[in-house]
């Protein structure tokens, strides 16, 4: 279970500090300020590009915590600036890479409720909500960040979002 998640949270987490990165070097080459890419959307009814990094940076962090019944500590960082999404995904990772193999053994089958804001909580095993939510919720959150950015002219290619293979 710890390869399946904290794993791949790890790795694409840091593929996003990657695209941070190259999203201000983008406007720096450009002459303007980059923070106007904060606030793009993909349609008006979508969240900001913050806020696809903020969830896909929380959903990390609570993936692992259900699945390893780890306390959840108040989150770093913020949605105003790219260093504050730096230190954000940086502090995910840090919360990610701490939640030990041996923390999550045993988690394919242990009960995970999920509360909802509205409606009864979701029900799953350990293995279904990594698979059914958490994953799929994690990867839409990052697929959009990405968007946001190839579709605002960041130079970023299917190697970027792949990362380096090891």
């Amino acid at each position: 279970m710890h390869a399946a998640s904290a794993e791949v949270y790890v790795r694409m987490l840091r593929n996003l500090l990657t695209w941070l990165d190259k999203a201000e070097e983008h406007a720096r080459a450009r002459g303007f300020d980059g923070g106007a890419y904060l606030s793009t959307k993909l349609s008006p009814d979508m969240l900001s590009f913050t806020k696809q990094v903020t969830i896909a940076s929380e959903v990390a962090r609570l993936g692992v915590a259900r699945l390893g019944s780890v306390d959840l500590p108040a989150a770093q960082g913020s949605d105003d600036s790219f260093d504050g999404l730096r230190l954000r995904v940086r502090d995910a990772i840090a919360f990610v890479d701490g939640v030990s193999p041996e923390q999550l053994e045993g988690s394919a089958g242990r009960e995970v409720i999920l509360p909802q804001r509205q409606g009864d909580p979701l029900h799953f095993t350990g293995q279904t909500f990594l698979q059914q939510w958490s994953l799929p919720n994690f990867f839409f959150h990052v697929t959009m960040a990405y968007a946001l950015l190839r579709q605002a002219g960041v130079a970023l290619g299917k190697a970027d979002y792949l990362g380096p293979m090891a």
